[in-house]
């Protein structure tokens, strides 16, 4: 039997995409070579193990182990910013036309860098590629992280630009054991110094772990797919028009949803909240902005919709009007988007 051919849009924007989840056994390579570090195994396929998960992956903490590796190469200033050329190399490749690279500046300084020093050679990464791009730095939820994250929230408003630059915060990690309300406090500083953030909910925990975010001031929410447990919470994120960043092959790979059957972006688009599509961990989920756009009409969404979710992403998008008047005209004019 023939398969459906399937028509997608021209052209991506990726708004939630971790930049240690998107280091693919090539540029894993490429990183090793440039530093003169040993990578744990001679062999791809051993290797591509250890970067991604296979299709039977068990849980949220198998997913989370694919990491390891990755950050084990991003601890010098020559490779960090190395990884986010590549990676910005890459998704050109796949027709992406502004990107949002997120990552903790914290977690690169096994070897002796500073924050300041992490950032920087983001920085420089970030300006050696053509992409339009920005840097959403993250918070890391877990215990004794208090000062680093202070310092990352410091460092976001010394380093805030409006594009091309550091343009956001976030707040990831363990979200099932340390609760969004935990950083109330930090957060209402990042809101003081006007340093906008989305925040990682509704992934790991439910429904309130996402009115948390939004009462906290989160201007967009990551993942947020288990809002749709509390109905006065969709009316809500409909009302407000608060950016939902969904992510369906990730979500599905860690169990977020037991069945993807009854997966609620159908629905959320239906209630016409401002959904868009985006692939979290590329590498680690072996998958691409345009596997995820595929894989959404599987789930029953057109391309009228995709198009739609397109220009949502460009509305959310943390970068300045003229990059986002850019960004429309270059879909209208691909996508034939009216």
């Amino acid at each position: 039997m023939p398969t459906k051919k399937i028509t997608l849009p021209t052209h991506f924007i990726d708004l939630h995409l971790h930049l240690d989840g998107a280091i693919t056994l090539d540029i894993a390579k490429a990183l090793a070579k440039l530093q003169n570090q040993t990578l744990p195994s001679s062999s791809d396929a051993e290797l591509s193990k250890l970067l991604s998960i296979p299709p039977d992956c068990e849980d949220l903490n198998e997913y989370l182990r694919r990491f390891d590796l990755p950050i084990s190469l991003l601890q010098t200033k020559e490779s960090i910013s190395e990884a986010f050329y590549l990676v910005q190399e890459k998704l050109i490749a796949q027709n992406v036309i502004y990107a949002e690279l997120r990552f903790a500046p914290q977690s690169f300084m096994q070897r002796g860098l500073s924050q300041r020093k992490v950032i920087e050679a983001a920085l420089d990464g970030l300006s050696r590629s053509h992409l339009s791009s920005s840097i959403i730095l993250c918070c890391m939820r877990g215990q004794e992280r208090e000062k680093a994250n202070l310092e990352t929230v410091q460092l976001a408003k010394e380093y805030l630009t409006t594009h091309d630059g550091i343009t956001a915060l976030d707040l990831a990690g363990a979200e099932g054991l340390f609760a969004t309300s935990d950083y109330r406090e930090l957060f209402s500083l990042a809101s003081k110094l006007d340093v906008p953030f989305t925040m990682h909910a509704g992934e790991a925990a439910g429904a309130d772990s996402v009115r948390c975010a939004i009462e906290m001031g989160a201007r967009r929410i990551g993942h947020g797919v288990r809002a749709f447990e509390d109905d006065a919470l969709l009316s809500l994120l409909k009302r407000n028009q608060i950016p939902l960043e969904l992510c369906p092959t990730s979500n599905r790979q860690t169990k977020v949803v037991s069945d993807m059957k009854t997966y609620p972006l159908s629905d959320f688009v239906k209630r016409e909240l401002a959904v868009t599509l985006n692939t979290d961990n590329p590498a680690i989920s072996s998958t691409t902005i345009a596997n995820e756009f595929a894989y959404a009409q599987s789930l029953g969404i057109t391309l009228a919709q995709e198009e739609k979710m397109l220009l949502t992403a460009v509305d959310a998008a943390f970068t300045d009007k003229a990059t986002k008047d850019k960004l429309k005209q270059l879909l209208c004019k691909s996508n034939s988007i009216e």
